[in-house]
């Protein structure tokens, strides 16, 4: 056996006992608590048109919240508002938005994965999915309403 198979071998070795190594770590859960994909509960809402999966905190409550939205294909919201500002980032898929109290879907903007958007506090809007689904990831402080502001 050459001097660099050994060596090869060596670093082989290492990197395996090392990241099975990091596999058995744990984290005091009262320090840093996070969330796996595996424990996070999606639901659906009543209307069908989007799940939401909220991560950390209350949304209804008072106080900082962080919530996954999934827009699906071809739903969209009407025109309305929330009371705080809310912070978004779009993880996946295009998020379709629009402002204004006229619901026009043909008039929104398409926004892609790493886009981040901020709702301020009574800015009035809509949004949703066209044709492939929109997951969000919304930051905000509760209680976290919707006001209908659709101009009839």
């Amino acid at each position: 056996m050459t001097q660099a198979t050994r060596m090869l071998l060596i670093v082989i070795f290492g990197i395996t006992f090392v990241s099975r190594a990091s596999y058995a770590a744990e984290v005091d859960r009262a320090a840093v608590d996070f969330k796996t994909p595996s424990e996070i509960k999606w639901v659906r809402n009543a209307a069908g048109t989007n799940e939401s999966a909220v991560l950390f905190g209350d949304p209804s409550k008072p106080g900082p919240y962080v919530v996954g939205l999934k827009w699906l294909p071809g739903n969209m919201s009407r025109p309305h508002f929330h009371p705080n500002d809310r912070y978004i980032v779009v993880l996946s898929g295009v998020w379709w938005m629009g402002s204004g109290t006229k619901f026009d879907p043909d008039n929104t903007v398409p926004l892609p994965a790493g886009t981040t958007v901020i709702h301020p506090a009574k800015g009035i809007h809509f949004d949703g999915a066209k044709q492939i689904d929109a997951i969000l990831l919304i930051h905000g402080i509760g209680p976290a309403t919707s006001t209908p502001a659709e101009q009839k």
